[in-house]
């Protein structure tokens, strides 16, 4: 039998670190790779009855998030949404950009949520836990469809991604932006093509990225710019060529994030940083924990995203003044909420009773 690789190619790791849940654990196995030795992805049917998921944190700017699918095959080693992979009984590691589960009616169920006396129209994330465009959207559509509903009961909506198959969609977020719902933020990490295809493997390209903010805003759709996230001693240097790359394609407004590695994610990182920035890993390591009061994350809400200490105020001060000096984060991004078109029963009511 050949050696598997450390990490198959494509993916943003190789192992399967045990469910915090769970007692048992699995290896790879040889029916889970093709002729090339790569993983196969597998895809699942979710049964969720709901359309949307509420959160109540007071460090992000929406209180609903709508996911078309949980897990992402874009395999972001980083990514703070891994773990929620072992609530479904898998691994955050390989299993959860591997192991997809899509919901074939979304469109539907968000639908029902809108007809529902009780919804106050809303600012809605797509996606807040995994990548709306990742590769199965293209066949799916799961996330146009959900557009289509959006557009069609005037709701506002935040979409955020890494993956340039978003303007495969410029119709309906036209329409949308022509009537002040909608706005589109494209996470850009880093320029460096080879830093991107170890840490981001099946996303779109950076330059693709900026080409994406391009298209959108020649559009009239407002699209701006996430980095997110920013990792100390790793790509925090490449801030101001981000906003200034996006700026001058189009973007009007940005924010970052910095690195977060909630259990298991902690241990993939630091193995993915060992192995390919061997040279670099303890002062990326070092200066995470310089941001999370020595440790490799912090919880807390009003730390959690920002970090605290010198190194986490430096970056803040150095994202502020490189904003202000492209014009960045100028202009009021707000989207309307006033629009919304009740719609029961066949009837349909203008006025939001």
């Amino acid at each position: 039998m050949n050696e598997r690789p450390t990490s198959p190619k494509g993916r943003g790791t190789g192992t399967n670190p045990p469910n915090r849940f769970e007692k048992a654990s699995y290896e790879l196995l040889d029916e889970e790779l093709d002729h090339e030795r790569r993983v196969v992805t597998k895809y699942f049917r979710d049964t969720a009855r709901t359309a949307l998921a509420k959160n109540d944190s007071p460090d992000i700017g929406f209180t609903y998030d709508l996911n078309p699918y949980r897990g992402c095959e874009h395999g972001c080693i980083y990514c703070y949404a891994r773990p929620s992979h072992e609530y479904l009984g898998f691994s955050a590691g390989l299993d959860f950009e591997s192991k997809i589960m899509v919901k074939p009616e979304i469109a539907q169920l968000l639908e029902q949520e809108f007809q529902k006396k009780s919804w106050k129209p809303s600012a809605i994330s797509l996606s807040g836990n995994t990548d709306c465009y990742q590769p199965i959207e293209r066949k799916l559509q799961l996330t146009r469809k959900c557009l289509e509903v959006l557009l069609r009961f005037r709701n506002p909506v935040g979409v955020i991604t890494k993956n340039a198959m978003v303007t495969r969609d410029i119709d309906l977020l036209s329409e949308l932006a022509q009537l002040q719902l909608v706005n589109v933020t494209v996470s850009i990490t880093t320029l460096d093509a080879s830093l991107h295809r170890v840490m981001e493997p099946r996303t779109s390209a950076p330059e693709q990225r900026l080409k994406t903010i391009e298209t959108l805003a020649a559009a009239g759709i407002p699209v701006g710019v996430s980095l997110a996230p920013v990792i100390p001693g790793l790509n925090d240097s490449e801030m101001p060529a981000i906003l200034k790359r996006a700026q001058e394609n189009g973007a009007g407004f940005a924010f970052y994030t910095m690195v977060r590695l909630p259990h298991g994610v902690k241990d993939l990182f630091v193995e993915w940083l060992h192995r390919e920035f061997p040279d670099r890993a303890e002062k990326v390591i070092n200066r995470i924990k310089e941001i999370r009061e020595g440790k490799m994350n912090t919880a807390e809400f009003g730390k959690r995203m920002t970090g605290t200490g010198e190194i986490a105020d430096s970056i803040a001060q150095l994202f502020d003044l490189t904003c202000a000096k492209y014009g960045i984060n100028a202009r009021d991004s707000r989207l309307r909420k006033d629009l919304f078109i009740n719609r029961r029963d066949g009837q349909i009511d203008l006025f939001g009773s």
